[in-house]
């Protein structure tokens, strides 16, 4: 077994396990506010990889940037009623400036379907101009009670697309594209495995029509919501005034869209493929994929670290983000540097590897070291972290599905799993069941077991016919799980 080198442990502690992780592989600092954080180098790094490949995606797309205020005047929330209600406990807003009192109350954007609703009006005439896509990458602001680096903050960064189209079925299709962007580059980059599914009324965007989502179970078997797209129909459009000239020469309304990932996604990464030890990177996120080690006493044998560079150089030529410890710390403390850090690999290279033309190396995510000849190092590299990256998926998607319920079908059964789950110091995972499309039985199963509804999968394992709390027929197959 490997050393644990974090003193919480996943099963014992998961929350705890989790901040201890992130604080020794330096990827965060807490902000002077409550509930803000900083982004550490390493950290911000991993966003910076998110928001490179969605970027190529999105554009790939037809999607042109744009940056908006993040200030919002009250009255634009006025506009849409189920919109202001749904964000209004977590609005931060600003009422001063120096001695004055505002004429207006601005808040902070927590998103900005009013900004884009505002601009599309004035931008949006004619059939011409449609359809209409556009993104921004941005900082936004919910005022939360209940703070985590990276899933949850008070101020946290993210994009975010606006896009308005001349008909629903248009609009609907580039929804449901946009979501599937989301899903394949979620489990492609991160290798993170997840449910894409419709949320149910309760849980939909306040003031949209349909909301779909990307689901992700991490270790602890809680749900994180990592992406969502909305299809806002004409709500957006009524309450701004987005029309415009048709074919048949007629003002009507657009229908609009919005779709969103945000730095969440790096806390459930690191809470689905962490270990005892702390952070797992996969290859392609890893903010440094090769740690480089020298063995021995390099004062004596100064050629190893002469050679080290070198092989340094070839592995950045290659593409690769590397890192070549040649502090004095001993070997030990250095390969503990390594594995806390999440480095995918990791090269050992002393007097006698040099001897030898061969190095060790080692994966993360394994126990056993590997000698190399150094002359297959380039291709030895970029197979295993080509081995690694498909190897974690491949564990995580295990991992899920090792902890799905499919024989769960009522209330009571419900609550006795978990219950037992707890006897044994085990996690409750997640559960498909039926659900009558009420929010009565919906409430009831969140009141006394702390499960919400995660999605309605689009392609259900099982399918479920009776609802999990009244006995009635379902009207869906739904995941259940406890949330962060």
């Amino acid at each position: 077994m490997a050393k644990e080198t974090t003193s919480h442990s996943q099963e014992n502690d998961f929350s705890k396990w989790y901040l201890q992780s992130i604080q020794k592989a330096d990827l965060f600092a807490y902000g002077p506010v409550r509930g803000t954080m900083v982004f550490k180098p390493n950290g911000y790094a991993l966003w910076e990889k998110i928001k490179t490949e969605f970027d190529k995606k999105f554009k790939a797309s037809g999607v042109k940037n744009c940056y908006f205020p993040m200030l919002i005047p009250e009255s634009f929330f006025k506009k849409e009623a189920d919109h202001v209600e749904g964000f209004a406990p977590e609005l931060p807003w600003v009422t001063r400036a120096g001695d004055e009192e505002l004429e207006e109350p601005v808040a902070l954007r927590p998103t900005s379907e009013t900004l884009f609703g505002n601009a599309m009006s004035d931008w949006i005439n004619s059939y011409r101009d449609l359809p209409m896509e556009l993104n921004q990458w941005a900082n936004v602001f919910r005022w939360e009670k209940r703070t985590l680096p990276f899933l949850r903050t008070s101020e946290f960064l993210w994009q975010e697309g606006h896009c308005a189209y001349a008909s629903e079925k248009e609009a609907r299709e580039r929804t449901m594209h946009f979501l599937k962007v989301y899903q394949e580059t979620v489990e492609d980059l991160l290798a993170l495995p997840v449910y894409a599914g419709q949320k149910t009324p309760s849980e939909k965007f306040a003031g949209g029509v349909d909301t779909y989502s990307i689901e992700a179970m991490v270790k602890d078997t809680k749900s994180v919501q990592a992406g969502t797209s909305h299809y806002l129909g004409t709500n957006f459009a009524e309450a701004f005034d987005i029309k415009y000239l048709n074919t048949e020469n007629q003002h009507v309304y657009a229908h609009t869209s919005s779709w969103g990932v945000s730095t969440r996604l790096i806390g459930t990464m690191i809470m689905a493929h962490g270990d005892e030890k702390g952070v797992v990177f996969p290859p392609k996120m890893a903010p440094v994929q090769i740690a480089l080690i020298p063995v021995g006493n390099v004062k004596k044998n100064p050629e190893v670290l002469t050679r080290l560079e070198a092989i340094e150089k070839d592995l950045q030529a290659a593409g690769y983000s590397t890192y070549l410890d040649d502090s004095n710390n001993s070997a030990g403390y250095k390969y503990n540097e390594a594995e806390v850090k999440g480095v995918p690999l990791r090269i050992e290279f002393g007097p006698r590897d040099m001897e030898n033309g061969q190095c060790m190396i080692k994966m993360r995510d394994l126990e056993d070291k590997e000698a190399v000849n150094l002359d297959d190092l380039l291709d030895k590299v970029a197979t295993e972290m080509e081995t690694m990256q498909k190897r974690l998926y491949d564990k995580a998607d295990q991992f899920r599905h090792d902890h799905e319920h499919f024989d769960i079908d009522t209330l009571d059964q419900l609550k006795a799993h978990i219950k037992s789950c707890e006897e044994k110091g085990e996690y409750p995972g997640w559960v498909l069941a039926g659900w009558d499309g009420t929010e009565e039985t919906e409430a009831k199963v969140k009141e006394e077991t702390g499960f919400t509804t995660r999605n309605i999968p689009f392609e259900p394992a099982v399918e479920k016919t009776v609802d999990l709390v009244s006995g009635k027929p379902a009207k869906h197959t739904v995941w259940f799980a406890r949330a962060y």
